[in-house]
């Protein structure tokens, strides 16, 4: 979607909801940062619709749901179930508003709900967590305030918050007729889950698997060590799926599931390469080697700055686990250089 096209889908002056095979609708609900929009999924089923990740509780968000109620001709009692793939914002934020106007059951697991409500309320210790971890990789503390209210102000975005009922990967669901496999999808969000119906070789992918744009794989304080080491697994059993028909959270269903795999594997190889090739010559904190990266104009974006740094981190710490590179400490800030066989 242009920028164009996103003003106009958040103006309702467009319809952001687009027919899909077998009855299915992709509604693509518009969201205050770059990304533009994201994917929710309007399934019919046995009794009523189930909704894939309902998109973020925004007054643009509720709208385009209003457009694309009155074109299908239901209302919010006609949705029965709403499955999440995963806790993120842009997808979770809006489970608590449409289960509280429909009575709709709220699936997600149970790793996703924990994370869910350890980030997203007014207690959480997760804008102080973030702050010490980048403090530790060199980031200035005027950034890291920043980041930390960009934080605090997605709690609105995802109010009021649904009462779960948990489902785990290798189960099988049954949905729109189908018998679909709950994957488990580790690296850009524990606990997330992609979907997949053999018979039909369709696979709701959730973020795991993009067109056109890489998922973030981010460290994040108190969850895995090594979230590159888990996504990069994750493709490797994905891409053993026969998938003709990929349903992703953002940008538009394609196909080539497993080509984009690989092209997604070739980005981190490079990535990994070029941060080695970086810290060769000289030692550098992970927030000199993320602004190497991504540019110093994110200073003044806080939201996708917190992406590029966790993104850099995960990049650093899956180095260092494979003895790539080495790190030491010097007044409380980790430095980073190649290692060589000199």
């Amino acid at each position: 979607m242009s920028d164009k096209k996103a003003a106009q889908v958040a103006n309702g002056d467009s319809s952001p909801l687009i027919p899909l095979q077998g009855g299915w609708h992709q509604l693509k609900v518009p969201l205050p940062f770059s990304l533009k929009w994201v994917n929710s999924y309007i399934i019919p089923d046995s009794n009523g619709y189930t909704v894939i990740d309902p998109g973020l509780h925004t007054g643009e968000a509720l709208k385009a749901w209003e457009i694309a109620m009155a074109e299908l001709r239901i209302g919010w009692s006609d949705i029965s179930r709403i499955i999440l793939t995963h806790q993120h914002p842009d997808h979770y934020g809006l489970a608590g508003y449409v289960q509280q106007q429909s009575g709709a059951v709220v699936n997600m697991t149970e790793r996703s709900h924990r994370y869910a409500l350890r980030l997203w309320n007014a207690d959480s210790e997760y804008p102080a967590a973030i702050n010490a971890l980048f403090s530790r990789h060199g980031m200035p503390v005027e950034l890291r305030e920043a980041i930390g209210s960009n934080l605090e102000g997605f709690i609105a975005m995802v109010s009021p918050q649904p009462r779960v009922s948990y489902m785990k990967a290798g189960e099988t669901l049954a949905m729109n007729g189908g018998s679909w496999k709950l994957l488990d999808a580790p690296g850009h969000a524990f606990g997330a889950v992609c979907l997949y119906e053999p018979r039909r070789r369709w696979m709701i992918c959730g973020d795991q698997v993009l067109p056109r744009i890489t998922p973030n794989i981010s460290l994040v304080p108190g969850e895995e060590a090594d979230p590159l080491k888990h996504f990069l697994g994750s493709l490797d059993r994905l891409a053993e799926f026969d998938v003709d028909y990929a349903l992703p959270g953002h940008m538009n269903p394609f196909a080539g599931f497993k080509e984009r795999i690989e092209e997604l594997q070739s980005h981190h190889a490079r990535r990994l390469e070029g941060i080695k090739s970086m810290l060769l010559e000289k030692e550098a904190t992970a927030f000199e080697v993320c602004e190497g990266l991504f540019g110093i104009r994110l200073r003044d974006n806080p939201h996708n700055l917190r992406f590029a740094m966790g993104e850099t981190l995960a990049h650093l710490v899956h180095l260092e686990l494979r003895g790539d590179i080495a790190s030491r400490q010097r007044m409380g800030v980790y430095y980073y250089k190649t290692v060589t066989s000199e």
